[in-house]
């Protein structure tokens, strides 16, 4: 999406994936157009990025306009058959790889919705969680049973207070900054913000992600080569996030956050911080 960077010149490339003709689906040629990233052109023909590297003999997601990529017909209609199949459902169970970008779009839905349908405070997801995506209600899971003995009912009934007291700490906490469990690379990156409202801009990120109409949207722009879009980060002083966004001048080890509000991305200025890229 087009914006400005406070503190620092930077401007983000516009997606042209959108913007291809029928007819390059139906030859299963793809040219590369500028602001196009290779998870862009997935999302657009239902493939993976996987799928993408190896029909094409790809070693990095470096790609560059003008570029022919081939596109697998038959994997895409596969996967148009299976989202169709998706949407009808009323739950979704999340896998892995999976973000709350990716669920909400596979059924038409905008994040906002996921997250205030299924009471979630953060966009933290994990294999096997069970999400309403038609804003019908989902039964609650039931608790797994104690398989802890004591010698005394009121011992049991301590303990099994300190360990949801200690589950509720641990979740609390994986919101703020991941564990050794679930954090892929950690490393130092310099920071920006931006905003989605400034004169000429869309909202509308490099992966689809509408800013304007999702506001408390917390997502980053990246370098794809560095950290892959859609993943799941976690940055100091402003929480885990979506690298959803892209930018001409975010080469490297270099990120800028997206906040609504424009003082708070001048207050936000140039830092550095510390990244995590978490596992999905």
């Amino acid at each position: 999406m087009k914006k400005t960077v406070f503190s620092v010149a930077a401007t983000v490339a516009l997606t042209g994936a959108f913007a291809t003709s029928v007819s390059a689906h139906e030859s299963e040629q793809y040219t590369i157009n500028k602001g196009d990233t290779l998870w862009s052109i997935s999302q657009q023909y239902n493939v993976s990025v996987d799928t993408l590297k190896s029909i094409n003999n790809l070693n990095s997601n470096l790609i560059y306009p003008n570029q022919t990529l081939s596109i697998s017909s038959n994997h895409s209609n596969s996967s148009n058959s299976s989202a169709n199949q998706s949407s009808n459902a009323s739950t979704y169970t999340v896998k892995s790889g999976d973000t709350l970008f990716a669920i909400s779009q596979k059924f038409n839905i905008s994040v906002d919705q996921l997250m205030a349908w299924n009471n979630l405070s953060s966009t933290l997801i994990y294999p096997g969680d069970q999400f309403k995506v038609d804003g019908q209600a989902v039964k609650a899971k039931a608790p797994a049973p104690s398989t802890s003995t004591t010698s005394s009912s009121s011992q049991s009934q301590s303990s099994a207070s300190e360990a949801s007291s200690n589950t509720s700490s641990a979740e609390h906490a994986s919101t703020k900054q991941g564990t050794s469990n679930d954090v892929i690379k950690e490393f130092t990156a310099e920071a920006t913000a931006y905003t989605a409202y400034c004169t000429g801009c869309s909202g509308v990120t490099a992966t689809g992600i509408d800013l304007k109409a999702n506001p408390n949207q917390k997502v980053i722009a990246v370098d794809p080569n560095v950290i892959p879009l859609g993943s799941k980060v976690y940055v100091e002083g402003y929480g885990v996030a979506i690298a959803g966004d892209t930018g001409g001048a975010i080469n490297g080890n270099r990120i800028d956050v997206f906040m609504a509000d424009r003082n708070d991305a001048l207050d936000f200025g140039r830092k550095s911080v510390k990244v995590q890229v978490l596992a999905q």
